[in-house]
């Protein structure tokens, strides 16, 4: 498994937002969207505020992979669905610590829905 430098953690996790595509069923990438990124240890997870049965979501169960991009660095990348709620409260208190200036968006990134669809990504082999 590849597994993420310091610095790609550092970047990634630091970034306010990530421009993600989800790659569809025939290979070709969406259009990007702006996204919200938090760090728990050494992984990077990201979740859908539009919850699953949005077109993005969809396209994410397709194939599990897509692109990513902060800055100058951008790279492939593959997402892991993650239903553990233990995880999902870690998940929730990072997300509440990193953006709790911007309420009543945060919200929506703790809601039932948005949780239903977090998303743990890895780098795509």
């Amino acid at each position: 498994m590849t597994v993420w430098t310091r610095e790609e953690l550092i970047k990634i996790g630091n970034a306010e937002t990530l421009l993600i595509a989800a790659r569809r069923a025939d290979g070709a990438l969406q259009a990007s969207v702006l996204i919200w990124v938090v760090r728990l240890g050494d992984e990077l997870y990201v979740r859908w505020a539009n919850g699953r049965p949005s077109e993005w979501f969809r396209d994410v169960e397709a194939r599990h992979e897509g692109h990513i991009r902060t800055g100058e660095l951008e790279m492939d990348v593959t997402f892991v669905e993650e239903f553990d709620n233990a995880l999902n409260d870690k998940l929730d208190e990072a997300y509440n610590k990193k953006y709790r200036r911007k309420a009543p968006e945060l919200e929506r990134i703790i809601s039932g829905a948005a949780r239903n669809t977090t998303l743990r990504l890895t780098l795509h082999e």
